[in-house]
């Protein structure tokens, strides 16, 4: 596979590459990710091996990820349509005014206006509502965002980090009052973090929403930087957000990934990357970088067919514990049809049936 192999996002007629180029690291403004001039040289590289989607938001590095995204390809309409950027709101830029973030009417258009001008383009391609803001109505952020629509200024929308029955919802508000409906779904997805598996994946694939997962390195636990030889020896990078993934289940996974990463000849990084694109429902998977080394090393996950043995050894070395009734919708098929395979699924007998000479009440 490569980057030009492009895939449609959800139930829509987008083509976006298999992999998205996530540009939290845009901007030195925090004490950390790229300079201006790699941010741009990484999105060049992106843009020249095939890729087409970017994506970003209204916070990261206070705009200014926006703003580097606009002067280097906004300004210049023959750049600027041949890209997919994806762009979010919620995030407050100003403290103060409780109406500077959230999903309410008043703050999405502010904040739609404010990206459009970082950004230098008259359009968004993909909007995506950060999180759920508890204190909208989702009908009111769901008629803001077909008001966009309408009005030019956004092509799609999408939800991230939202509880499956709230995007549900929404999909269904829409949906029956003929409103641009939810085409994607950004969640954190990783061998690392499966309990989306649970409610949100399958909701997604129901209603017609592509995932795109983030941190797929899971803030770079996943690297191959960390393994059982050096637990306790390395400061992670992102603090909290890796070290508290770092126990002994993780240790376990990752022993497993560096095997495979043998077998494969290739990175232990690739093989979680590859594991994560290749899951149901999946779309593209959003990759940070924040250096061109970073990747090109990254963008080697598309040459990685893993085994069908490798597959099942990482899936039971990373499996979750899901919330109820997951676990128990897994074994219902014993007792709707056990003894028979239906859409390839084949339950033995449940103990529990009638025998074939049994009186049925």
């Amino acid at each position: 596979m490569s980057l030009n192999h492009y895939v449609t996002l959800g139930r829509s007629g987008l083509r976006v590459s298999p992999f998205c180029l996530g540009a939290m690291t845009f901007g030195t403004d925090l004490g950390w990710g790229s300079s201006v001039e790699t941010s741009n040289a990484i999105m060049d590289r992106f843009l020249e091996r095939g890729g087409n989607f970017i994506d970003t938001a209204n916070a990261y590095t206070r705009g200014h990820s926006e703003k580097i995204i606009g002067d280097h390809l906004g300004r210049y309409p023959s750049k600027r349509d041949r890209v997919v950027i994806a762009t979010k709101f919620i995030s407050n830029l100003f403290p103060g005014d409780p109406n500077g973030g959230g999903a309410g009417r008043k703050s999405m258009m502010a904040q739609c206006e404010e990206s459009l001008r970082r950004l230098q383009t008259g359009y968004i391609d993909l909007y995506w509502m950060h999180c759920w803001d508890e204190n909208t109505p989702i009908e009111e952020t769901m008629r803001g965002f077909e008001d966009l629509v309408r009005s030019g200024k956004v092509r799609y929308i999408g939800i991230s980090d939202t509880p499956a029955w709230k995007v549900a919802q929404a999909q269904m508000i829409v949906l029956f009052r003929g409103w641009a409906p939810l085409v994607a779904l950004q969640v954190e997805y990783s061998l690392v973090e499966r309990t989306v598996e649970g409610e949100l994946v399958p909701m997604a694939r129901e209603l017609g929403l592509g995932v795109t997962p983030w941190s797929p390195l899971k803030s770079g636990v996943l690297s191959g930087k960390y393994t059982r030889e050096n637990a306790g020896k390395l400061k992670a990078d992102r603090g909290a957000w890796a070290e508290n993934s770092l126990n002994e289940k993780t240790y376990a996974l990752l022993d497993v990934l560096q095997r495979v990463a043998k077998e494969q000849d290739t990175t232990v990084a690739r093989v979680a990357l590859a594991w994560v694109q290749g899951r149901p429902g999946v779309t593209s998977t959003i990759l940070g970088a924040r250096t061109l080394e970073q990747l090109d090393n990254n963008l080697g996950a598309l040459d990685v067919v893993l085994k069908p043995e490798q597959l099942k050894a990482l899936d039971e070395a990373s499996k979750p514990k899901l919330d109820f009734p997951a676990e128990f919708i897994k074994g219902a098929p014993v007792f709707m049809h056990g003894g028979v395979s239906v859409n390839g699924v084949s339950p033995p007998v449940w103990p529990l049936a009638p025998k074939a000479d049994e009186e049925r009440w």
